[in-house]
């Protein structure tokens, strides 16, 4: 009896849906998804300049708010990806805001946007690392997904290529 109680809970677990099991099928390494959407409040940023931009501005937006620096050689390698995921015709209603944290002035990121042929995103920054301190970032890049009724619902610590085709699928699931 004892025997067949651990198989069954064996059995149980194994075919439970869990979070891990979609961060197994979407092969993307740090993906946390939230199991209840976090309610984000008056998030603000800068545009180059140096208006204040609120996230609530994006209503009814799926949005990948990603943080990056450009000292940051992560973050070099995935803009490209997250440049194209600004145009990709499959996400219709989508919105990718790039903000830089490294507290560097204007023409740094325009060279760097320039260096790593980014055509697509606009630059955004939070020199103050106010908002960074609110949604407590660990490290770059970070990307943090935001559901149409401003809810954090998944987040990457980490590199992403913003193309693979599962990840698109996924993000279709928001959008």
């Amino acid at each position: 009896m004892v025997k067949f109680f651990k198989l069954f809970i064996l059995l149980i677990y194994v075919l439970s849906p869990t979070s891990t099991y979609s961060i197994d099928q979407l092969n993307i390494k740090n993906l946390v998804i939230h199991n209840k959407p976090k309610k984000l409040e008056k998030l603000e940023f800068k545009n180059v300049e140096n208006e204040t931009i609120l996230l609530s501005d994006f209503k009814n937006k799926l949005i990948v708010l990603n943080f990056w620096a450009t000292w940051c050689l992560p973050c070099r390698d995935e803009m490209p990806s997250l440049d194209n995921l600004a145009v990709n015709q499959e996400l219709k209603n989508l919105e990718v805001i790039a903000v830089n944290i490294g507290r560097e002035h204007v023409t740094k990121a325009k060279e760097f946007y320039i260096e790593t042929n980014i055509q697509n995103l606009k630059i955004y920054y939070d020199k103050s690392l106010n908002i960074t301190k609110k949604l407590l970032l660990r490290g770059i890049p970070t990307t943090i997904f935001i559901n149409k009724n401003g809810e954090e619902f998944g987040r990457v610590i980490g590199e992403v290529n913003f193309e693979e085709k599962k990840f698109i699928n996924w993000l279709k699931e928001y959008d």
